[in-house]
């Protein structure tokens, strides 16, 4: 057992359990009494007195030790507080009850960051901005950050950081403090345990006395961030992902960074693709919507894009490979999101589309297709999976100068006490977005788009006409 004076041990971690006293009553015999009472007349040390408080201390230290085996494990809290002289306290503090650290008499800023969802480019390099905005102004700050995203509030499970920590990140890929993938949809559900998640985060928030959550993430962890925010939690979040899908922001960081490593493989299929005369499928990340694919089609001069938004014929594909042949081009590269969808099935239900994926014999779209194009062609067909190489790396220098801006004005807000905003980026500044308004909404390519019109002008065909 470790006694503390403190709500935390930095560089530790803590198992959390709950509250353990231990108490007793202790008294002298009268003739003590009566010697001690003429001590206080003519002044000096009560030693009967002190002997009692002594054995009385170490009764209750022995005691609350003893409940600690039986203790409850509904919510996290921290184990102990002590007395000045190093003894064990007469009560169990929780950090609520804890009055806020204060430095020079001001009370210190507490801050707890998290990242959640998939891992992409610039995660270190946006908390690195909040960090380094904040404690250019302040210097009376602590950092609280939690592990593996969600998980991590849920369980109180964090380290303590300080600005060094976040020195010599900006070009580091994935993330310092881990992350993972918590469904909101299971949110309002016990764990295995029977734990009550929301209610477990909120605890975590209020034990720690934070003043916000930074959240960094994508469209589920928006979800759940807008839960919080409706719970009574300050929260701050930045957009993450590699799908440039949150609603209300031109950018999101990763995005291009992605982007970036799809066209490099669509650059370096060129070759072996006119080497072998052969059809390539590079089948780009993507479930929902097809931003990087269609940005990195364009910049890899694709000549087929498919993408969730424009549902495919297979006949117009093939066709369009005929006629590349015919015109003396005797390979085709096709860029294809890994959420492309036929016209067929498109015309499916959500639960009837479900069912067939369940029962599809192939791995991925780009094996479906590349099957079927070899029926109707007399082409080789060829699949590049880049897969999770999309998300990994550095970042490139536009994710370093986006992420860095997006942190720098959650700074700003978070010095303002402005709370319950998603920072965005829009027509080139940094601008905060209600929580209320992007939880839950996907910004999907636009079929009649400019840049889909303009694709179409360069002749690049997305399977549908």
């Amino acid at each position: 057992m470790i006694l503390v004076n403190t709500d935390y041990i930095s560089g530790k971690k803590l198992e959390t359990l709950s509250l353990v006293k231990g108490s007793t009553i202790q008294s002298k015999n009268l003739g003590k009494d009566i010697s001690q009472s003429f001590k206080t007349l003519v002044g000096g040390e009560l030693k009967a007195y002190n002997e009692m408080m002594n054995e009385a201390r170490a009764l209750a230290t022995k005691r609350s030790g003893s409940a600690g085996r039986g203790w409850d494990r509904e919510y996290p809290l921290l184990l102990f507080g002590s007395d000045a002289g190093g003894g064990v306290s007469d009560r169990v503090r929780n950090s609520s009850e804890i009055s806020r650290r204060r430095i020079g008499g001001r009370i210190m800023l507490r801050i707890g960051m998290l990242t959640s969802g998939g891992d992409c480019q610039a995660l270190n390099a946006a908390m690195r901005g909040v960090v380094k905005g904040i404690c250019s102004k302040r210097d009376d700050v602590e950092i609280f950050g939690f592990q593996d995203g969600y998980k991590g509030l849920i369980y109180g499970d964090f380290k303590m950081l300080t600005s060094k920590d976040f020195s010599g990140i900006l070009t580091q890929g994935g993330t310092i403090l881990g992350t993972s993938r918590q469904p909101f949809k299971l949110m309002r559900e016990p764990d295995a345990n029977g734990l009550d998640k929301v209610a477990a985060m909120k605890h975590t928030y209020h034990k720690l006395s934070l003043n916000c959550l930074v959240i960094l993430g994508g469209n589920g962890t928006h979800k759940t961030a807008n839960l919080l925010r409706e719970e009574g939690l300050n929260v701050i979040t930045l957009p993450k992902t590699i799908d440039n899908d949150l609603w209300g922001t031109d950018m999101t960081f990763g995005f291009q960074s992605a982007v970036d490593i799809a066209t490099d493989t669509i650059d370096r299929i060129h070759t072996t693709a006119t080497s072998h005369s052969r059809v390539f499928i590079i089948e780009v990340m993507g479930h929902k919507v097809g931003h990087v694919t269609l940005h990195a089609g364009i910049a890899g001069g694709a000549d087929v894009i498919l993408i969730p938004e424009i549902p495919y014929d297979i006949d117009v594909i093939a066709n369009v490979i005929q006629k590349r042949t015919q015109a003396g081009k005797t390979f085709t590269i096709l860029a294809v999101a890994e959420g492309a969808i036929s016209k067929e099935d498109a015309k499916l239900k959500k639960k009837e589309y479900k069912e067939k994926l369940a029962k599809r014999k192939y791995p991925s779209i780009a094996y479906e297709l590349a099957e079927q194009i070899e029926k109707k062609t007399d082409k080789e067909v060829r699949i590049t999976v880049p897969g999770h190489t999309q998300r990994g790396g550095t970042p490139c220098p536009y994710d370093r100068v986006f992420s860095s801006r997006v942190g720098a004005k959650a700074a700003e807000m978070i010095l303002n006490e402005e709370y319950g905003y998603m920072v965005a980026m829009r027509n080139g500044e940094t601008v905060k977005v209600p929580l209320e308004e992007v939880a839950g909404k996907l910004k999907y390519v636009d079929p009649k788009c400019g840049l889909i019109k303009e694709a179409r002008m360069l002749g690049i065909s997305f399977g549908d006409e």
